[in-house]
């Protein structure tokens, strides 16, 4: 009948068949020389564009969104899949878990002092950069574990505030270390008993 230069609206009409239906099974023919289904690649997927959408949506605003959190989302949703099936679409997003990176706590006057000195040194030549000496101090746990919590983020992310977790240098059952690096080395010490500024000196 699609030789005779019948349309797909007529050639439907003839089998009770929508027109759509007709043109598919046309186009089919002409593509692969048959009309019965293709075999597929694999299971198709349970998880919808929408269902997709709102597990990236989530996943942008709360970053330590588990599995089991967007499991029991797509469930309340009317969609049942596994955790497997939540890291695949992830993941085919750009998405993989992480452990969050642990950064110090900062107020929004330390985080524009540090931006400031940023764009003020920005075009500093290399020999005075040679000059400078960078230092810090951290804490090491001794007793205990320190807590790790995931996030869901891009590789280039892993900074960004709310895939971080603050840490304060305080508590117990800990030494002290204080180092410095330079264009010349670095050094690292043990710090014995509690730093104060003429022990920083």
């Amino acid at each position: 009948m699609h030789k005779a230069g019948m349309g797909y609206r007529t050639i439907g009409k003839q089998f009770g068949e929508k027109a759509t239906t007709a043109g598919a099974i046309i186009r089919k023919w002409k593509k692969f020389k048959m009309m019965v289904n293709l075999p597929r690649s694999g299971a198709p997927c349970k998880i919808s564009p929408r269902g997709a959408s709102m597990i990236m949506r989530k996943v942008r605003d709360q970053t330590r969104t588990t599995r089991q959190d967007l499991v029991n989302d797509l469930k309340r949703a009317g969609t049942t899949v596994s955790k497997r099936s939540i890291s695949k679409t992830l993941r085919h997003h750009g998405l993989k878990s992480w452990s969050a990176r642990k950064v110090p706590l900062l107020k929004p006057a330390h985080v524009q002092a540090r931006l400031k000195f940023a764009y003020v040194h920005l075009d500093d030549p290399e020999e005075e950069r040679e000059k400078v000496m960078w230092s810090d101090e951290t804490k090491i746990q001794l007793f205990g574990l320190n807590s790790t919590r995931r996030v869901w983020r891009k590789n280039k992310d892993e900074y960004n505030p709310k895939n971080t977790i603050p840490t304060v240098k305080h508590g117990g059952g800990n030494i002290i270390l204080w180092g410095c690096f330079s264009a010349k080395g670095t050094i690292l010490h043990c710090i014995e008993g509690r730093m104060d500024g003429a022990i920083y000196c």
